[in-house]
């Protein structure tokens, strides 16, 4: 019987154990969740201010074509 309650106290401490370093885990991430929730949060904002602006003209500036869509030299 001795051997039994044994067993039994150690298996409760495993178990405590366990249960108190997966809470421990838990806990160690909420900070990670709490701040990407936050940009998450700002970036949507920041978003929904941008669709609600009117496009305007003045932003729009006419970039010269790139090297790649030039013709290449013509073979003499």
């Amino acid at each position: 019987m001795d051997g039994a309650a044994t067993l039994a106290i150690l298996a409760v401490a495993g178990v405590a154990s366990i249960f108190l370093f997966a809470l421990k885990g838990v806990l160690d991430q909420v900070p990670d969740v709490i701040d990407s929730a936050s940009r998450a949060r700002d970036a949507w904002h920041r978003f929904k201010r941008k669709a609600d602006e009117q496009p305007t003209t003045e932003t729009v500036v006419e970039m010269p074509p790139q090297a790649d869509e030039e013709q290449p030299p013509a073979a003499a």
